[in-house]
């Protein structure tokens, strides 16, 4: 199948879904940069990327700017809405649509889309919704791990890193 957007969510997905706060309050993330060659891979191939996230935080913010997000929605509630108002800036259908989530605000859309996975460690009741449960758990690479296998299931794999050494 042909996919022409990639949707994700970001906690628990390209984070391992803690929270931590220092002694101001201020809200920290650990993001596992390995996750961002999915990015570069998909935007090798023109391919758009949205985060749907129900947390609204400047780092979410700060990290989708700096690899280059084409869509970031935050504190959203309803990920299916969001996502087929992407689809309609795009040109598309849920069924060209790649996303990759990991708890119950995520089931509808994984239930949607046209490929859907969930890390390793998301709860079994999410999983049986998803076309994929990945080997890598949430901020361990579980985005990149999503992003190869659908480029390996396409016979893009090969191609995204010819034109990427082609940079250089």
């Amino acid at each position: 199948m042909k996919i022409k957007l990639v949707l994700t969510d970001i906690d628990g997905v390209w984070t391992d879904g803690g929270m931590y706060y220092d002694e101001t309050g201020n809200e920290l993330k650990k993001f596992n940069t390995s996750d961002s060659a999915g990015i570069v891979f998909l935007k090798l191939l023109n391919i758009p990327v949205g985060i749907v996230t129900g947390e609204t935080t400047k780092c979410i913010e700060r990290r989708a700017k700096k690899l280059g997000v084409d869509y970031i929605y935050m504190g959203v509630k309803n990920k299916l809405k969001i996502a087929k108002k992407i689809c309609n800036k795009v040109g598309i259908n849920l069924k060209q649509v790649a996303y990759i989530g990991d708890d119950l605000n995520d089931i509808i859309l994984l239930k949607e889309v046209g490929i859907s996975a969930v890390p390793a460690n998301a709860p079994e009741y999410v999983r049986k919704y998803a076309h994929f449960c990945l080997k890598k758990k949430g901020g361990e690479g579980a985005f990149r791990e999503f992003i190869e296998i659908i480029l390996k299931k396409n016979n893009l794999f090969d191609k995204v890193i010819e034109k990427y050494l082609k940079k250089f």
